[in-house]
């Protein structure tokens, strides 16, 4: 007979840490995708993040480690599935 052997997921981590809407601190961190003082979009263990805000700059990545830390106005944290940011979303399905 074949044993059935138990396969455990892996669960995935990620610790954010927001400090005074100025200094954000991100564990889990894959690859940053892009980057400009306004927009930061980073694959994370968990999905795809965006940052948005004003003056926003890259002052920490440890891609290692997998830690990220940015400074600026953050405005704006938000989530998405690696499947839509990669093709693009609604429109480049719509255009194609």
């Amino acid at each position: 007979m074949i044993d059935e052997k138990k396969v455990i997921k892996q669960q995935k981590v990620q610790n954010i840490i927001l400090e005074c809407r100025e200094r954000l601190s991100i564990s889990g961190v894959l690859d940053v995708i892009s980057f400009n003082d306004e927009s930061v979009i980073v694959d994370t263990e968990l999905g795809v993040l965006t940052i948005k805000g004003e003056d926003l700059h890259i002052n920490k990545l440890n891609l290692d480690n997998s830690e990220l830390s940015i400074e600026g106005e953050i405005c704006l944290m938000e989530y998405s599935d690696r499947e839509s940011s990669r093709s693009g979303g609604f429109f480049a399905k719509l255009f194609k």
